[in-house]
């Protein structure tokens, strides 16, 4: 009895601590509202941003700090430690393999950007090597590359002459190099890997079947042995300069060679699709063909006879080209915005590459250090006498295919390159330029993708559109025509998303708690009295309530659809908002209601 009393004391103490500790938790939660610290300044976000590009992980440690540094813009740091020689041979077979096929290839991609066949080899060099020190992928393949090379060859002409100025062209090409690399370089420093994504897959798609075809069409130049053609690349200049210089200046012997070897090689492409085991036989047919077509033309003597060799081809290491970069002058605005151009297609065929080879090994990819990487071997490049460099679909399908566990497999390439700079290049005197056409020609099936192109007909018809909008634009006008075409349309379709969002009307499917679109799903059951919707935007502002509003009321109005509702009949609205809140929770959880 006699401690009651102490018990009761204690309880009224308690309570009025948990008091005193809600007021004083009400009173600081009131001065952090009313005396909010400042928020970051544009310089600290940009800091921040930087710091998390090269920083993954914050320490205390100094010296901690400084290797996490490291390893963030050089990754060879922190594979390089557990590396082994098994791991070296299969990256030394893998490397011979690639670069079989990247020497014929970098020599026709050089004649494709129309510089010397050296500077094709020069960038098959240096930007693997900084790549493989600072690159996160295992298995991209880094060189020139055919898309990269008609964007050049379209746009850079625009300002000097190639044939005219064939020293300015090169300087100008160096110095586009030069801004891609610093653009690819700021995107990934700041995070800004997003403007990549302007460019859609389906953007992509309809952009590379156009340059194909392009692409293809100009090595007819060099497939029939002439020696002048249009400069424009849109189909309709190429085809009307092939028939009127076909009667003039085609070669019999050139066509012969070049259609000869380019059986050869789509039938080494096919039989390496349908025998894995022989991947090393595609990979290897474009050296073939040089060494065999040049060895025929040498014993021949058919240079006599009108077959166009390529003549000489500076040996070397690669020589510095500071001095030919110019940031005074007429064309620096134009370079600039061709840099900016080639440093998006470029960024973007290498990430799509290397993404989904990394898929396949099961490990992530992060995009702004591949930008980091890009950027700096470009910049290294354009001081090296290269020209913009990114990775290439078909050698690194080759690269993996042959075994390679890690990017030593580039610099195994580019140390074969360079001594064939160095030994091999007065042996490719003689290397008909038919050759090398159809050796472009044999890599350019790769770039249509007719199944992809169907498919996106099927899903959505405004992501067609700009498929159809970049493939159009590309083969009829030029480059930048059809790659505006692609962003003008995916920009249209964002904005229509975004203020004319769909509402569809929702049924329950019969024996199931599944609600799906009546649309796609006629056999869904509408209850009476209930209208149950779902907005399908995860955007909703003033740019879009009036338009929400009017749909809503008008299915209030409708009732749900059916002819034995009576308009005011509907007593239950239900919405579902569910899009709104995905970023909360599995977006594969929606699937089974989604259009296909």
């Amino acid at each position: 009895m006699g401690s009651l009393p102490n018990e009761t004391f204690s309880g009224v103490e308690h309570r009025q601590q948990q008091i005193d500790l809600e007021d004083s938790s009400r009173t600081e939660r009131t001065q952090w509202l009313i005396n909010s610290p400042e928020p970051p300044t544009l310089w600290q976000e940009l800091v921040s941003a930087a710091r998390g590009s090269l920083l993954p992980r914050r320490t205390n440690n100094s010296s901690s700090s400084a290797m996490s540094f490291l390893q963030g813009l050089f990754p060879v740091l922190s594979w390089g430690r557990t590396y082994t020689a098994s791991k070296f041979k299969d990256d030394l077979m893998a490397g011979l393999t690639l670069a079989s096929l990247s020497i014929p290839q970098s020599i026709g991609y050089a004649n494709l950007a129309k510089l010397d066949p050296q500077y094709g080899l020069y960038t098959s060099v240096v930007p693997p090597l900084i790549y493989a020190l600072m690159g996160s992928s295992r298995e991209i393949a880094i060189g020139p590359v055919a898309v990269v090379s008609m964007l050049l060859s379209s746009m850079v002409p625009n300002m000097v002459d190639p044939e005219a100025d064939p020293t300015g062209y090169r300087r100008l090409v160096f110095t586009v190099t030069f801004f891609a690399g610093t653009f690819q370089a700021i995107f990934g420093l700041f995070r800004l890997g997003f403007i990549v994504d302007f460019l859609s897959h389906a953007a992509i798609v309809g952009f590379m079947a156009g340059a194909a075809i392009v692409i293809g069409l100009q090595q007819l130049k060099g497939l029939f042995g002439m020696s002048h053609f249009t400069t424009k690349t849109d189909v309709v200049s190429v085809l009307g300069s092939v028939f009127k210089s076909v009667p003039h200046e085609w070669y019999p012997l050139n066509f012969v060679l070049g259609c000869s070897f380019l059986v050869f090689l789509l039938a080494a492409r096919f039989i390496g699709r349908r025998n894995k085991k022989l991947f090393w036989f595609p990979a290897i047919a474009p050296l073939l063909s040089v060494i065999l077509s040049t060895l025929i033309v040498y014993l021949s003597k058919a240079d006599k006879h009108g077959v166009k060799i390529v003549k000489h081809i500076k040996g070397g290491l690669n020589p510095s080209s500071l001095h030919q970069l110019q940031f005074k002058g007429p064309h620096v605005a134009e370079s600039a915005k061709v840099g900016l151009i080639s440093a998006v297609i470029a960024l973007t065929e290498a990430i799509a590459v290397g993404r989904s080879f990394a898929a396949i090994k099961g490990y992530h990819l992060d995009g702004n250090k591949e930008m980091m990487a890009m950027g700096f071997m470009n910049l290294a490049g354009s001081l090296t006498s290269c020209y913009v460099a990114t990775g290439s679909f078909s050698r690194t399908a080759v690269n993996f295919s042959a075994g390679c566990q890690t990017v030593v497999s580039n610099i195994v390439m580019a140390i074969t390159v360079l001594l064939a700079l160095e030994l091999f290049t007065r042996l490719l005197y003689y290397t008909p330029v038919a050759i090398l056409a159809s050796i472009i020609l044999s890599a350019l099936p790769g770039l249509i993708d007719i199944n992809e192109a169907y498919y996106i007909w099927k899903v959505d018809k405004l992501d067609f559109l700009a498929c159809i909008g970049a493939f159009l634009g590309v083969l009829f006008a030029s480059v930048e025509i059809g790659l505006l075409a692609a962003v003008t349309i995916s920009f249209a379709k964002i904005l229509l998303n975004s203020i004319r969002p769909a509402v569809e009307l929702l049924g329950r499917l019969p024996r199931t708690d599944m609600f799906c679109e009546v649309d796609q799903y006629p056999m869904a059951i509408k209850t009476p009295g209930i209208l149950t919707l779902r907005v399908n935007s995860g955007l909703l502002c003033f740019a879009n309530a009036n338009f929400l509003r009017e749909r809503v009321m008008r299915y209030v109005k409708d009732g749900n659809g059916t002819e034995e509702t009576a308009k005011d009949t509907v007593q239950i609205l239900i919405i579902d908002m569910s899009s709104k809140f995905n970023h909360l929770t599995d977006p594969k959880s929606t699937k089974t209601t989604t259009r296909p």
